[in-house]
């Protein structure tokens, strides 16, 4: 196919009443929120902070910049990575600029952008950490340092703003630290044959090459997929010749070297192991790299590590990461509910991945799972105010067990106004302010539509593609399409995994009969103006677990369109764990205006076991069964728990 037959998308504008809601809180409370915290002049309390990641309620990260400038005095606060909240924040604020100009913003971008410029090395290095505290330890722990991890992430701001504000020297800080990381690090004699412990700045060099076609970019970002894991000693061989006690994060040396994804090459490692966010981040990377070289052995791993989570280690709300002990994987099917942890920024990572694959194929259940994490593991990250936060999303959880048992007490009830570690608030306000990145893909001389989020969108050619809906809530699609200069192309509709069983199409009024292809179907377009229809089936539905899945064992949750619900104790009488959902019965949907900010509400038949007195044996004959009761209950959708009431939630209820 000739280059002139390909399709370019433009523009995106997203219409949804239910993300314009989201991306507008994001400029109106996130960021100037955020902004406030990174300049420590926010009224902040993190001592509810589970995993203690912060001591008090400083970020520093902003004084952390003007310290490497040599416009203030003083030491290095927070962690080494403590950059990059500033950097996502960036990403974040540049995204906003296409729904949203802001002048004000604009000014403190500008100047943060020559802030970063002027505390960046004169060989292009900059980490702050390092920079100002151990400048003789640069690029010596990389196990730890998260020295390339810190530049990706502006690289990854960098690109972003300058593409949304044409600032050339965004974009040179970003190609200033490429070609510093290109000059330390390779397989030549005197450069370091190694790679960061936390994936990141790969997908970052991807970004970087896309945005500057510069191939050394492309190739150094292959460089270190393929060199990772090739010597599984080199963490340990630098943190020898550094100083074994001189741990950068405690406790960070003690992790097994799958955790950091180093323990074999990428193309032999056959599962999704270690630290969920750096999985998907090295995902991410490879897809994207695989896509630009063609390499079939990374195309290869991205496949059997994306089988892996989907099939085996991903919760129903697409979170994943089982355990808070290293916020990891631990082994297939271990999918526990009030222990998890289903980190935000992992399922920000997973839809990133999602994103990438895409790229490479037409297929339906990318959509899917970038679907299940936009409307559920993503979103529940962020409270309905936008100023309070989960970094951990379980999908079972009591405020008693939370306070009093050791081993959930990094299951909270509420979401914190902020964290120590605050790498998920930034990366879920990026994810929000570019939605308008993950609703089409165009491959060649094909349009994919694969998410249900309202918006007009303009392509190359004269075509444009404008599409109503009120979903999550209404699974009614249209799309209006225009085709100003008479050009035959093929438009790919997703249809959900959820609605496979019931849907239907119609063109210029007309009912069509319609093929799934790997989750699409797809129509031809050569008139100059089509309307489209599609009619998803929005039943509530009842959902088990695979078998092999211990924790869900008897249990179901339920689920309507892409959302996952949940019941809390807001709304029905504790103990949750006490209701028996009768399978066999009807429930109801309303959706509630007042409800969350407007949300379906969905009821479920049930009974629920009388409780018996504090003063009963604590073990009794099978044959002394307590009483049943008749009762109900209400699930809200589960990204808009915790927004009331500190009680108990459940996902998984008893049959």
């Amino acid at each position: 196919m000739s280059h002139n037959e390909m399709i370019q998308l433009n523009q995106v504008q997203v219409t949804s009443e239910f993300w314009q809601r989201y991306r507008n809180l994001v400029v109106k409370e996130v960021l100037p929120y955020q902004w406030e915290v990174m300049n420590d002049q926010a009224n902040i309390n993190i001592a509810d902070d589970p995993q203690n990641n912060g001591q008090d309620n400083n970020s520093h990260a902003i004084a952390n910049l003007k310290i490497a400038a040599g416009l203030k005095s003083g030491h290095h606060y927070g962690f080494p990575f403590q950059d990059t909240d500033v950097y996502k924040w960036l990403e974040a604020a540049a995204y906003s600029f296409s729904y949203h100009q802001d002048d004000n913003l604009k000014k403190m971008t500008d100047e943060l952008i020559d802030l970063i410029a002027d505390a960046q090395d004169d060989d292009g290095y900059l980490s702050t950490y390092f920079q100002i505290d151990a400048p003789e330890r640069k690029f010596k722990r990389l196990q730890q340092s998260h020295e390339l991890y810190t530049m990706g992430h502006y690289i990854e701001a960098g690109v972003a703003y300058y593409q949304a504000t044409g600032n050339q020297k965004a974009l040179q800080i970003a190609e200033r630290m490429a070609d510093c990381i290109d000059k330390n690090f390779g397989l030549k004699d005197g450069q370091i044959h190694g790679y960061d412990g936390h994936p990141e700045i790969e997908l970052a060099l991807a970004r970087l090459f896309e945005a500057t076609q510069e191939q050394r970019y492309l190739d150094l970002a292959h460089y270190f997929l393929n060199q990772r894991g090739q010597n599984p000693e080199f963490f340990d061989e630098q943190i020898k010749a550094d100083g074994v006690d001189r741990d950068l994060i405690a406790g960070m040396r003690d992790f097994p070297r799958r955790y950091y994804q180093a323990a074999e090459p990428i193309k032999d490692q056959q599962t999704a192991d270690g630290h969920a966010v750096r999985v998907v981040y090295l995902c991410t990377g490879m897809a994207m790299v695989a896509r630009h070289t063609g390499d079939q052995e990374l195309l290869a791993a991205c496949k059997r590590f994306w089988n892996d989570i989907v099939k085996r280690r991903m919760y129903i709300t697409g979170n994943i990461g089982s355990t808070t002990t290293g916020e990891a994987f631990t082994y297939d099917y271990d999918l526990p509910n009030d222990t998890m942890y289903g980190e935000t920024c992992a399922s920000v990572g997973m839809s990133f991945f999602a994103k990438e694959m895409l790229k490479i194929e037409a297929k339906g259940e990318y959509g899917d799972i970038l679907e299940k994490e936009l409307f559920n593991g993503s979103l529940s990250g962020m409270s309905l105010d936008g100023k309070h936060f989960f970094y951990v999303n379980p999908l079972e959880a009591d405020p008693t067990a939370s306070k009093l048992n050791p081993g959930k007490s990094h299951i909270l009830t509420h979401r914190a106004d902020w964290f120590g570690c605050a790498c998920c608030p930034a990366n879920l306000a990026r994810l929000i302010t570019s939605v308008d990145q993950y609703i089409y893909t165009v491959h060649d001389n094909t349009i994919l539509s694969h998410q249900f989020i309202a918006n007009e969108a303009s392509f190359s050619d004269g075509v444009t593609v404008t599409q109503t809906n009120n979903f999550p809530w209404q699974g009614d699609i249209k799309y209006h399409l225009e085709n100003a200069n008479h050009k035959t192309y093929q438009f790919g509709i997703r249809v959900p995994q959820w609605s496979q069983d019931e849907f239907s199409v119609a063109v210029n009024g007309q009912n069509v009969d319609a093929t799934i292809e790997d989750g699409f179907i797809y129509l031809t377009i050569d008139q100059d103006n089509v309307d489209i229809e599609l009619t998803l089936n929005m039943a509530t539905k009842l959902m088990r677990s695979n078998n092999r899945v211990k924790a869900n064992f008897g249990q179901v949750a339920v689920t309507r369109g892409p959302l996952v619900y949940a019941a809390e104790e807001a709304d029905n009488e504790a103990p949750l764990w006490d209701y028996h959902v009768n399978t066999k019965d009807d429930t109801t949907y309303d959706y509630q205006e007042e409800t969350l900010g407007g949300v379906g509400v969905i009821t479920v038949p049930a009974t629920r076991e009388q409780l018996e007195s504090t003063d009963d044996a604590l073990y009794k004959s099978i044959d002394d069964v307590p009483n049943e009761i008749d009762a109900q209950l209400t699930l809200v959708p589960y990204y808009s728990w915790a927004n009331r009431l500190n009680g108990q939630m459940r996902v998984w209820l008893y049959r």
